[in-house]
């Protein structure tokens, strides 16, 4: 009779040898990082320099009056370093705009009252995007300047952040369309378009300081005014 022998025992396997755990597990099953991931960490942290030397630079020469290399030189590392983080100035700019959008939107998401009239959701939502814009003009001028520049990775980010805009509007317009505040017939995705291009308009006199903060907010309330009274006659 064959003698049965006992089963191996386990063996034991180091984290390195560990497999990966499928995307989306949950936390509890997740490694840690190894040493070597903190390159990421790293490079965050060489990205955040890099913003804020960017930002005083901006605030203290404008825009115009910055270079890449300064900037690298502000935050501490070589000339030919910042090119890992970053291609242009133009880039870093439409990177601090996209922050100051989101926050923006996340302020409105925050503070709106759905059951407020579509026209004043509207309102509120344009004036904490224009007050958040108000503080850093140039960030509007770049914007503006980025979609007509030969740079599409540029371009393609600040129409990105267009369309984002247009979506927040199309979701306000809907529903007053939905609870009656709009025409039936109305084109939802055309209004919010229109909406979009038309603050976008009365920003380029006030990001090339020919009108104050004020007076483009005014211009884009009227414009709102405007959208919902209609041109045609009755």
């Amino acid at each position: 009779m064959e003698e049965r022998r006992a089963p191996p025992p386990p063996v034991a396997t180091s984290p390195a040898s560990t497999p990966a755990p499928l995307p989306g597990a949950p936390a509890a099953q997740r490694r840690a990082l190894r040493p070597d991931d903190g390159r990421l960490v790293r490079g965050r942290q060489s990205r955040s320099r890099i913003r804020e030397a960017a930002l005083g630079l901006f605030r203290e020469k404008g825009f115009d009056g910055a270079t890449l290399r300064a900037i690298a030189a502000r935050a501490g590392m070589g000339a030919s370093s910042i090119y890992r983080h970053v291609r242009s100035k133009e880039e870093l700019l439409v990177e601090e705009l996209a922050a100051r959008q989101e926050e923006a939107w996340t302020r409105f998401r925050e503070e709106d009252d759905r059951r407020a009239p579509t026209r004043e959701r509207l309102r509120r939502f344009l004036d904490s995007q224009h007050a958040l814009l108000a503080q850093e003009p140039d960030l509007t001028t770049i914007a503006l300047r980025a979609t007509t520049l030969p740079k599409p990775r540029v371009a393609r980010r600040v129409l990105a952040l267009q369309d984002r805009t247009i979506g927040l509007l199309f979701e306000v317009l809907q529903m007053g369309r939905m609870r009656g505040d709009l025409a039936k017939g109305v084109d939802v995705l055309a209004a919010a378009r229109a909406l979009a291009h038309v603050t976008s308009g009365a920003r380029i006199p006030w990001a090339n300081g020919l009108v104050s903060a004020e007076a483009c907010r005014a211009s884009i309330d009227a414009a709102v005014d405007v959208l919902f009274t209609g041109l045609a006659a009755r």
